[in-house]
């Protein structure tokens, strides 16, 4: 048997493989194609590193980013092992000088764009070159199903087909394809549009147990900037945004902190990119604000927090960026500040579709193509909203999203595991309606219909469910308050959602033990109040107090919890919430007079109902509400919670 071991002590300096590397390393030598499919940080490119040093020949990588690609040659460079990169970045002399040794044999390692695959010259350079394995690395951009796939892929296959192998034999050298970010479906694509024969597949877990995942509401980019440089604190970060301008915005706010940081992205020159890369690269930075694709060849061990500034746009693309934290195996956070606007921006860039390179050609691609590959891109955006609005484990969302078994919740790692709390009995009494109503109406029913049946909304309904004895029992709920509780009734084990087209409820044991009043030690992670879009009131409740004092509505919307679900707040009644709004805003109306502003300037009006609802005790509760900033906390803080306090008391009486 082949000592790996010595091998990897030598070259890389290394005493033990990483779970799966060894495995990987002896699937790669033995000659079969392999595909690859392990989490960011577990030490995927030994599979084709080591391999490269024990096998005639030069390892050809196509890699996406040039960023990347400089990575892993200077570090190989760095360790002895002879490499050499091909990107559009290159100088003339540079690219001669890499050519020169390939052509020599002096290359253990070729990096290479996939667009060099549409350059006549370099397909005659591979049929000259004797190639030991064809390695694609972040293989899901072949995926027409992956996050970030290209068209220039397309051409791998041909490509592979034309070179010539380094042991000799007639046929294509085998092909190695890695990704961390592999669904079932996307996997079957991979091997399909490479032409894998009878790959070696390994897929290795995808939990990244040691980064502590979290989901934080904001009111827009002002909050956004204002929590920035606390979420980064004094460590070493990367914050990603959608766009050039919003990663630039980004890297200020924090620079206006007091906090070094710098912004990397597409629009900047090649030697501003290559100066940030390098002194993040070396410590000398420890905050890099970066575009999503360009970020992702910043790479350190250590990066203790990843933080992101937009929703992206799908659940791969998030936990390709996030995989970047914690790489030592150290504890690190992974933070998403989410609001619903963003998701307008990526909409706007599906619909623009990828910019053209000048001088880049690309595969000729007919309309019909494109408009089914934006609709696949909506359909992940979704599933990543999903993802941004869940109040099950995060973690756990994550996992089956990629078919993980390991998957299972609560995690006790993640934001909404940490709000995990018993239920009260008026949650309970709401949550039990919902049961009772997805079990009354056969269990058969998606979401939609069981919230439309629930809230009323029966208009155009079967009959079997609009004269149901549970129809309309929240009709006093907003209707995405209800979905965000069946949410969490999944997150809690009571209902399970089927697998096919249709998502339909229906419960588990568990989940009827509790219907039928069998079980009533229940523990969810609650949602959070749904605030009103900005610009609009959220409409009133106009039934009378007194009609609606004992309906379930009420007594679920006075178990509500907040933030920090670590108070009783059943007392709080609607009456509460009612005089509070109405204090809050005769007391906005005097403050803006004052200052001679709008009186949204001031606090908006969601801002308002979220005070209402939630009734804050102390300045830590108020500034985990949407809209209060350190300013707006520093200037209003001790007024608001005094103004809460004495309505609450006068309706106590």
């Amino acid at each position: 048997m082949i000592d790996l071991l010595s091998t990897l002590q030598r070259h890389f300096g290394y005493g033990s493989f990483r779970a799966g590397q060894e495995a990987l390393v002896r699937a790669v030598l033995d000659g079969q194609d392999v595909l690859a499919v392990m989490p960011t940080g577990s030490g995927k490119s030994l599979g084709f590193q080591l391999p490269a040093l024990m096998l005639p020949g030069t390892t050809l990588v196509v890699s996406p980013l040039i960023s990347l690609m400089k990575d892993q040659v200077d570090e190989l460079n760095r360790r002895g092992i002879r490499a050499a990169a091909l990107h559009s970045l290159l100088t003339d002399g540079a690219r001669g000088e890499a050519l020169k040794a390939a052509r020599l044999g002096e290359l253990r390692l070729l990096y290479v764009a996939p667009e060099r695959f549409a350059s006549d010259s370099f397909l005659q350079l591979l049929r000259d070159l004797p190639i030991a394995r064809f390695v694609v690395d972040e293989a899901h951009c072949v995926s027409e199903w992956g996050h970030d796939f290209r068209p220039d892929y397309r051409r791998l296959r041909d490509g592979a087909a034309g070179c010539r192998r380094g042991d000799g034999r007639p046929d294509r050298p085998p092909i190695a394809a890695f990704t961390a970010t592999a669904t079932p479906e996307v996997r079957d694509d991979i091997v399909d549009l490479l032409g894998l024969a009878r790959p070696h597949v390994i897929v290795a877990g995808f939990d990244r147990p040691n980064i502590h995942l979290c989901v934080r509401p904001v009111s827009g980019e002002t909050e956004k900037q204002q929590l920035l440089a606390g979420l980064v604190g004094a460590r070493r970060a990367l914050v990603y945004a959608s766009t050039r301008k919003k990663a630039e915005a980004a890297a200020a706010a924090l620079q206006g902190a007091g906090v070094e940081a710098a912004a990397y992205h597409a629009g900047l020159d090649d030697d501003e990119r290559t100066r940030v890369q390098d002194a993040f690269a070396s410590g000398a930075m420890r905050v890099v604000c970066a575009t999503n694709a360009f970020g992702m060849g910043i790479d350190r061990p250590d990066v203790e927090a990843v933080i992101h500034v937009d929703i992206t746009g799908s659940v791969e693309a998030y936990y390709q960026e996030i995989g970047r934290a914690g790489r030592d195996g150290r504890h690190a956070t992974a933070t998403l500040l989410w609001n619903y606007a963003d998701v307008k921006t990526r909409e706007f860039l599906i619909d623009r579709g990828r910019e053209e390179q000048p001088g880049r050609q690309t595969l000729a691609v007919d309309p019909a193509e494109v408009a089914r590959r934006k609709d696949l891109e909506r359909k992940k955006l979704r599933r990543m909203v999903a993802y941004a609005d869940a109040t099950g484990c995060l973690r756990a969302t994550i996992l089956r999203y990629f078919g993980d078994p390991a998957a299972h919740e609560p995690c006790g790692a993640c934001g909404n595991c940490d709000r995990r709390t018993p239920l009260d009995a008026a949650a309970l009494e709401l949550v039990r309606i919902i049961l009772s109503g997805i079990a009354r109406a056969g269990e058969r029913y998606g979401r939609r219909k069981i919230v439309a049946m629930l809230v009323g909304a029966v208009e155009d309904m079967p009959e079997s469910l609009a004269r149901l004895s549970t129809s309309g029992l929240l009709r006093g709920e907003r209707p995405r308050t209800v979905e965000q509780w069946i949410d969490a009734a999944c997150g809690a084990g009571l209902i399970r959602v089927s697998d096919d087209q249709y998502r339909t409820l229906s419960l588990t044991p568990f989940g009827r033990d509790v219907m039928a009043g069998q079980a009533d030690d229940v523990s969810m992670t609650p949602p959070v109040v749904s605030l009103p879009k900005a610009g609009r009131r959220a409409p009133r409740d106009r039934t009378p107090v007194g009609a609606r004092a004992g309906g379930p509505a009420l007594r679920a919307r006075a178990s509500r919890l907040p933030i920090e679900p670590d108070h009783d707040r059943s007392v709080h009644s609607a009456v509460s919430a009612a005089g509070v709004s109405d204090a809050l805003r005769a007391w906005r109306i005097e403050q803006a007079r004052r200052r001679g502003v709008a009186p949204f300037v001031i606090l908006h009006d969601r801002t308002l109902d979220a005070i209402a609802s939630l009734l804050p005790r102390s300045l830590e509760e108020l500034h985990r509400l949407p809209g209060i900033g350190p300013a707006k906390l520093d200037a209003y803080g001790d007024t608001i919670l005094s103004l809460v306090a004495s309505v609450v008391a006068r309706t106590a009486r």
